[in-house]
């Protein structure tokens, strides 16, 4: 499949919210949430005023359409660690899974932090998620867990 990976553009700022609903994990069998559910407090922080001096955000494009985006940001999410460690979030339409493109896009943004200096990234993953895997193949360690999740880090 032919793609670029690119900063995202300003005015594209909104489209975080559809990758926000398509990162929510939903186990097998189980239904999709209403997209009202990113409107809570715990869910709007990966989105809320996004732009901010430490908000990263890269996006995958295909044929002129954005088909997934990974973001960052300091914020006191489920994989916060510090205040110095940038969380992750990402996403791509369902349709777009499980063909590299997400690997590619974790891989450019964990070369982005590091060009500006982070000593690491978090992210919290449900233990149940596919895309557990992949984040261990990026580098990714678990340096805590629950019942349900990791909170796993990528030291750089």
């Amino acid at each position: 499949m032919d793609y670029q990976i690119r900063q995202i553009k300003v005015n594209e700022y909104p489209i975080l919210a559809d990758f926000l609903y398509e990162a929510i994990f939903i186990p097998e069998g189980m239904d999709k949430p209403p997209k009202s559910i990113i409107e809570q407090p715990e869910l709007q922080i990966y989105i809320e005023d996004f732009g901010k001096a430490d908000d990263l955000c890269l996006v995958v494009e295909t044929k002129e359409k954005i088909v997934g985006a990974v973001w960052t940001r300091i914020m006191n999410d489920y994989g916060h660690i510090d205040d110095e460690t940038p969380s992750f979030a990402i996403s791509l339409y369902e349709e777009y899974r499980h063909l590299g493109i997400g690997t590619a896009l974790m891989k450019a943004m964990l070369k982005r932090l590091k060009e500006k200096g982070y000593k690491q990234a978090s992210l919290s993953v449900q233990k149940a998620n596919y895309a557990v895997n992949m984040y261990r193949k990026v580098g990714f360690e678990v340096l805590d867990e629950n019942e349900e999740e990791y909170i796993m880090v990528c030291r750089l």
